[in-house]
């Protein structure tokens, strides 16, 4: 008989293991791969958004879904006890752009290490099998199955993430064990995931980078997110860090009722930005509109912007009038790209929907229908946008998880 089974070696999993261990309990961890924090370690481009330095309040405006289901466990377990839980285990921090924080070595690989060193150190046994059933008895949970095999507990977490990612073990499982034991499963649909557009145009552009420009995600006729920052032009649409987040934004994808528009020169106001096209065009009197605008635009951009502008790449610049010159500059400051889909699931950061937060006590983690079962990270039916807050819900709820077992 073992006090506590986790199944999941990833963030929440793992975390949730070091501290019912701290605890003095015996812990016996469940992870089908090989390698324990195997999403943790390509999270953040490799190098881990650990959590964002910001306060509870911050982290609750950051989460569109279920944020008030997180106000338990924030108080419980907040960013700055993140921040000083690894930095104990000897990982440094640093505090980057919006807050975000990563190691300083830049390398996921030192966070998920650190998990795993300290496991061991307090004697959590690790176990690769999938777990294939969680045992009940009396409406209470009394142990899993494994390979074959059944192990005795009094309390079982559920930590093994959502279904993004599938190639590092984010299957889905953990939705799968919480329906047969009669569990709630929200819609499943990818958030902090690249766009597809109808626009052939995002091909043309393919690879390239914008930095320092603001987008704007429009329903209908009304802006409902708007970031400065990175975005990329993809063979399907668009990507990045700005239009991942963009993302999370969508609740009810259809064709044509999302667009982005991206203003291309933010730091310029109309004014100062319709100077500049003057100035260019002065120094570019009599070359074609094509080739009087390369200081102006990247080279890729350069021939799509003169399509959209309506006026011939050929014609000379001055022959172009005011009320053109002005039109461009509008362009400029809203470029328009259409929105039809989200990439697939696999493809996305996380997954938007999980196990209903009606169906776990927000204080305990434990669920409301079986008693000594708990819920901990992606799992639960919460999701935030891009910077630290995803991870820091996974470390939070598996903390106060941990903390009740």
């Amino acid at each position: 008989m073992t006090d506590i089974i986790i199944i999941g070696g990833g963030a929440a999993g793992c975390f949730a293991a070091v501290n019912a261990a701290k605890f003095g309990k015996s812990v016996l961890l469940f992870e089908k791969n090989e390698r324990l924090g195997r999403k943790l370690r390509i999270t953040g481009k490799g190098r881990c958004n650990v959590t964002n330095n910001s306060s509870a309040e911050e982290h609750i405006k950051n989460i569109p879904v279920n944020s008030r289901f997180m106000y338990s466990s924030f108080s419980c377990f907040d960013a700055e006890s993140t921040m000083s839980f690894f930095e104990e285990l000897g990982v440094p921090l640093k505090t980057e752009r919006g807050n975000r924080v990563f190691p300083v070595s830049d390398k996921a690989d030192d966070i998920a290490d650190a998990l795993a060193k300290e496991m061991k150190k307090l004697g959590v046994k690790v176990i690769n099998k999938r777990v294939s059933r969680i045992l009940t008895e009396n409406g209470a949970v009394c142990g899993v199955t494994a390979g074959g095999e059944e192990y005795s507990s009094q309390s079982v977490l559920i930590a093994c993430g959502g279904k993004s990612y599938p190639a590092t073990g984010s299957t889905g499982d953990g939705y799968t064990l919480a329906k047969a034991l009669g569990h709630t499963v929200t819609e499943l649909k990818p958030s902090l995931v690249p766009l597809v557009s109808p626009d052939k145009f995002c091909a043309e552009m393919m690879g390239l980078s914008l930095r320092n420009v603001t987008i704007d995600l429009i329903d209908g006729n009304k802006s409902i997110y708007s970031e400065m920052g990175e975005m990329l032009f993809t063979h399907f649409g668009i990507s990045g860090p700005l239009v991942l987040s963009a993302s999370s934004h969508i609740r009810d994808m259809q064709p044509d009722r999302y667009r982005i528009m991206i203003d291309l020169k933010p730091a310029l106001s109309p004014e100062q930005l319709d100077a500049r096209i003057q100035r260019d065009f002065a120094d570019n009197l009599n070359r074609d509109f094509q080739n009087g605008i390369r200081k102006l635009l990247p080279a890729k951009l350069i021939p799509v912007a003169v399509r959209l502008s309506g006026i011939a790449p050929e014609r000379k610049i001055n022959g172009i009038t005011k009320e053109e010159r002005r039109k461009f500059g509008e362009l400029i400051k809203h470029f328009p790209v259409r929105i039809s889909d989200f990439r697939p699931l696999d493809e996305a950061i996380i997954t938007s929907g999980g196990v209903s937060v009606k169906e776990i006590d927000p204080k305990t983690m434990e669920s409301k229908l079986v008693s000594g079962l708990y819920f901990a990270g992606e799992v639960i039916d919460v999701d935030a946008y891009t910077g630290g807050f995803n991870l820091q819900i996974a470390f939070s709820t598996a903390y106060t998880a941990a903390v009740n077992m």
